[in-house]
């Protein structure tokens, strides 16, 4: 474990280097891993797993999408893919990713395999963190933990056979076993991880809530759609916003920003551009940030937590998703870049 400084600040820090792959083997040579739910992060957790020699098993629902796309990926039914039921009781590292919504609607079950000494893992701290509203709180005689990879399923799978790797934080909520923070660690050199940064769960849930609403998802979209509506309707034809507002962030900017920085963005374009960005960015800042304290607010009170409970416990939920999905599907910019795309050489 190490003490790594991130700009002024040290943090705890742990590599595949200090915690090789088999030494995670060693630590949970003994565990049978229990998958449960083949939906976002399980299928890539699972397969990362398995193929890096950990005995692991799937818990999903029979006669499912999910379960034919688990046999479909080798999972053997009554070998190594069970009902969640079954895999809950095989299992003594019981993995617990079914979305947020399932993982209220079946915990009731999964707690009554949750006997002493069993480790409850978690990649997301929603249910834990908001168990006044979810109702999913442990029994106090097993470890509850939790690994989040920084990043989807498809990533997650997707660098690992690349021979990469995924970030994640890691937390532990609760140390029955004494051995907790060992196995949770083994546990994310497993799924693949490339190195694991120290959290809780609360933190978790309150960075991935705010992060997805703002830069990564929510602000993200928000002002790429502004920005093209802009464009358009000064005259710039449709492939002209486009590619000003999308493609050249996706395609060039974005993936040299991830390489190298944006403060070496900014040293590395054009003056013109230079100077524009510098005297903009704090204009955006500004203009933003009001929206950024008031949804961290929202997150961090449970209104979030409140407003997606509500939302997905409705009947018709599914059908009005869909529909605002397929709004945005539809909307001019995300038609265009079904065209650009095509072009890319």
């Amino acid at each position: 474990m190490s003490k790594l400084k991130f700009a002024y600040t040290e943090e705890t820090v742990v590599t595949r280097e200090e915690f090789p792959l088999q030494k995670a083997k060693e630590v949970l040579k003994n565990e049978v891993i229990a998958v449960i739910g083949y939906g976002v992060q399980g299928p890539a957790q699972a397969l990362n797993l398995k193929d890096n020699g950990f005995h692991v098993i799937v818990g999903q629902r029979k006669n499912s999408a999910s379960w034919d796309k688990a046999v479909k990926e080798g999972w053997e039914p009554n070998k190594n893919l069970f009902s969640i039921e079954e895999a809950c009781q095989k299992g003594t590292f019981i993995c617990y990713l079914l979305s947020d919504a399932a993982q209220m609607q079946m915990w009731s079950t999964v707690r009554e395999f949750l006997t002493p000494g069993k480790t409850l893992c978690f990649s997301h701290g929603f249910s834990v963190t908001y168990s006044d509203k979810t109702g999913v709180v442990p029994p106090p005689h097993v470890d509850v933990v939790l690994v989040a990879p920084k990043g989807s399923g498809r990533s997650v799978r997707k660098l690992f056979e690349q021979g990469k790797g995924i970030n994640s934080s890691y937390a532990i909520e609760q140390d029955y076993t004494k051995k907790a923070e060992e196995k949770t660690l083994a546990f994310g050199i497993g799924v693949g991880s490339g190195y694991l940064f120290q959290t809780n769960f609360k933190h978790e849930v309150y960075s991935d809530l705010f992060g997805e609403r703002g830069v990564l998802m929510g602000a993200l979209a928000g002002i790429i759609s502004a920005q093209y509506e802009v464009l358009r309707e000064n005259g710039h034809s449709p492939s002209e916003a486009f590619n000003e507002t999308v493609e050249e962030l996706t395609q060039s900017l974005v993936p040299l920003i991830s390489e190298n920085g944006m403060d070496w963005m900014f040293k590395n374009c054009s003056t013109t551009a230079q100077r524009g960005a510098l005297d903009w960015m704090p204009k955006f800042k500004k203009a933003t940030l009001p929206v950024f304290h008031s949804l961290y607010k929202s997150v961090s009170t449970g209104e979030e937590a409140r407003i997606v409970i509500s939302s997905n416990s409705r009947e018709d939920y599914r059908e009005k998703l869909e529909a605002e999905l397929q709004k945005l599907h539809n909307e001019e910019i995300w038609q265009v870049g079904q065209t650009v795309r095509k072009l890319r050489p």
